[in-house]
C-alpha cells in the first residue's frame, strides 16, 4: 500500500495521518458514551482483590475496538480475514464473560479455537507443526497475560499506545503503511480510552478489550516477522514489562499450588499499587518501563540476531533484580506487619 491522501475540509492528509485520528475520535465518544450509559449489568463492583472502591463499567475496550474496525473499514486496510474473525470471536465471547461470567472451560476453547485458526493459516505449510503448536500456545498465553495485566488505572492502556505505536512506527519506516496504519489506528484509539481510564478511571477495559488486544498483539508480532518488518524478538522486548510480570506470577502461584485461573492481587504492578505509589505513578513508572523497552526493541530491530538475543537477556536480568527486590521488599513488610 502506497500512502495515498483524501481531502478533509478541501486539504490532503495522508490516510497514515487520517485513520489514526479518526480511529481516535470515534473511540473517544464510543467510550464516552458507554460511561454515560451506566448500566448495572456492565458495573464492575468492587471486591476484597480489587484495586479500586467504586463501581465502575468494564466494557471501555468495546468502544476502543469499534472505532479501530470502523476505521479499517472505512478506509479499506488490509488485513487478514484470520485475523479479523479471530478478534472478533474472541470480543463476543469475552464481552459475554464482561456481562454474563462465562465459564474457564468456555472461553479457553474459543481462545484456543482462534489461535489454531491463525497458526495453521500461517505457518502450517512453511514451518510445520512444531511451530504451530508452540504459537498456539505463544497466542493463547499473551491474550490471557494481556488481561491478567489489565488490573490498574492507565497500565494497559499505555502498553497499547506503546507497544501497537512501535509496531506502526516500526512497519512505516519499512515502507509497509498499510501495516502501520493498522498498528497507528490502535494506538490512538488507546490514546481516547486511555483519556477515560487513566486515574481516576471512569471505565475499564475490560475481557472485551485485553482478552483481544493481547491477541493482536501476538499475531501482529507474528505476522511482522513474517512479512521481515521486524525480527522475533522484537515484539518480545515491546511487551515484555507484560510478559515477564504475568508469566513469573503464574509460574510462583504454580509452584505454590494456587488455582492460576483465580484472581489475585500478586502480581508486581499490583504491588506497586497497593505500596504508596498508588495507580497514578505505578502508570507513570510502568510508561518509563514500555518506553525504553520500545526504544530497545526499535534499536535492536537494526542490529544482527545475537545481539538482540542479548538484549533480550540483559532486560530478562533487569527483570529478575527488580523481581526478587520486590519479592524480599514484600516479604519484610509482611513479616513486620
Amino acid at each position: 500500500m502506497d500512502n495515498p491522501v483524501i481531502m478533509v475540509l478541501g486539504f490532503p492528509v495522508s490516510i497514515a495521518v487520517a485513520a489514526p485520528l479518526l480511529s481516535f475520535l470515534l473511540s473517544f465518544f464510543f467510550i464516552l458514551w458507554l460511561i454515560k450509559v451506566r448500566t448495572d449489568w456492565v458495573l464492575d463492583r468492587p471486591n476484597e482483590r480489587s484495586l479500586h472502591s467504586v463501581p465502575v463499567s468494564r466494557i471501555g475496550g468495546l468502544g476502543l475496538l469499534l472505532g479501530v474496525v470502523a476505521v479499517w473499514l472505512c478506509f479499506s486496510i488490509t488485513i487478514p480475514n484470520t485475523v479479523l474473525i479471530g478478534a472478533g470471536l474472541l470480543m463476543v465471547i469475552s464481552l459475554a464473560d464482561d456481562v454474563w461470567r462465562i465459564p474457564v472451560w468456555c472461553r479457553l476453547m474459543v481462545h484456543t479455537v482462534v489461535a489454531i485458526g491463525f497458526s495453521i493459516v500461517f505457518l502450517l505449510d512453511a514451518y510445520g507443526w512444531g511451530l504451530v503448536i508452540f504459537t498456539v500456545v505463544v497466542v493463547i498465553w499473551m491474550s490471557n497475560l494481556y488481561n491478567f495485566m489489565d488490573g490498574s488505572d492507565g497500565l494497559a492502556g499505555g502498553m497499547t499506545v506503546i507497544g501497537f505505536g512501535v509496531y506502526g512506527w516500526l512497519a512505516y519506516v519499512a515502507g509497509n503503511n498499510n501495516f502501520a496504519v493498522i498498528n497507528f489506528s490502535i494506538a490512538a484509539a488507546a490514546t481516547a480510552f486511555l483519556i477515560h481510564n487513566f486515574y481516576p478511571a471512569r471505565i475499564f477495559m475490560g475481557d472485551v478489550g485485553s482478552i483481544p488486544l493481547g491477541y493482536l498483539a501476538a499475531v501482529i508480532g507474528l505476522l511482522g516477522w513474517l512479512d521481515r518488518l521486524w525480527s522475533i524478538w522484537v515484539p518480545v522486548l515491546i511487551f515484555s514489562p507484560f510478559i515477564a510480570d504475568a508469566t513469573v506470577t503464574l509460574i510462583k502461584r504454580l509452584f505454590q499450588g494456587k488455582r492460576i485461573w483465580q484472581a489475585h492481587c500478586e502480581h508486581y504492578y499490583q504491588r506497586m499499587v497497593q505500596s504508596s505509589l498508588g495507580h497514578r505513578n505505578t502508570a507513570l513508572v510502568a510508561y518509563g518501563l514500555m518506553l525504553t523497552t520500545g526504544a530497545s526493541a526499535v534499536w535492536a530491530n537494526a542490529q544482527d540476531v545475537a545481539l538482540q538475543i542479548r538484549m533480550a537477556m540483559i532486560w530478562g536480568s533487569v527483570y529478575l533484580v527488580l523481581m526478587v527486590v520486590s519479592d524480599w521488599h514484600h516479604k519484610t513488610h509482611s513479616d513486620q506487619g
